[in-house]
């Protein structure tokens, strides 16, 4: 798998303790300047925590507040996206005790509507989101196998998909039962191969950061901190 690397510094961009000492002077544009660069960053860290997009965008928001007030507290010894990454993981952690506390207490009608839900997956078996999830994943499994040679295809299909024996497979293909063992072999090779390369390609985009997410964080901190810096 494929690891993105972190974006380079343009040239015209200042240093992490430069851009700290404008911060620190209530440099605007300097936060603004941080808070771009770093957003997505954050939003993942926040997000792989708490697994809920919109408690990710107000963790990070308290994170740059948090930040922005104790900015002084950056020393230079780490990256400033380091620093605020430690922030941002304290924030999130924070969250998820409180989170876990709160659910201690199970309102009625949380709890009434839970064994409703309780009810419905039994009987059909499946939640609704996880039968679709193994739809999506079963539609490109089938789609990878299509792909295939016919003879690794075959050889996957009934060995894998139809579970057959080497034995089984072997007499049905009128071949040897060493035959189907290195199709089989080759097969989800290509198999494991293709469906990396569908990973690769999808990681990189995992929680998405959207402009309109960006600007929103932005706009959210910026419009706090001109609070916390009254005219």
């Amino acid at each position: 798998m494929t690891i993105a690397t972190a974006p380079q510094q343009r040239p015209d961009q200042p240093d992490d303790s430069e851009l700290a000492r404008r911060i620190g002077a209530r440099d605007e544009r300097a936060f603004e300047t941080m808070m771009r660069a770093n957003n997505r960053l954050l939003f993942r860290i926040a997000r792989s925590i708490l697994k809920d997009d919109a408690e990710a965008e107000d963790a990070v928001q308290e994170a740059y507040i948090a930040a922005y007030r104790n900015i002084a507290g950056f020393r230079g010894g780490a990256k400033l996206s380091t620093w605020l990454a430690r922030i941002v993981i304290n924030e999130s952690y924070a969250r998820l005790r409180k989170q876990k506390r709160a659910s201690v207490v199970v309102p009625l009608e949380s709890a009434a509507q839970g064994a409703e839900e309780g009810v419905m997956a039994e009987a059909t078996g499946e939640r609704p989101e996880a039968a679709a999830m193994r739809a999506e994943l079963r539609g490109l499994l089938e789609r990878r196998i299509d792909a295939l040679p016919e003879q690794f295809r075959v050889v996957v299909v009934l060995r894998d998909v139809e579970e057959m024996s080497v034995e089984e497979t072997a007499e049905c293909l009128d071949v040897p039962p060493a035959t189907v063992r290195t199709r089989a072999f080759r097969a989800r090779a290509l198999l494991r191969e293709s469906l990396s390369r569908d990973l690769d390609a999808v990681t990189v985009d995992a929680f998405g950061f959207a402009g309109e997410r960006c600007d929103r964080i932005v706009a959210h901190v910026l419009e706090r901190v001109r609070l916390l810096n009254p005219l």
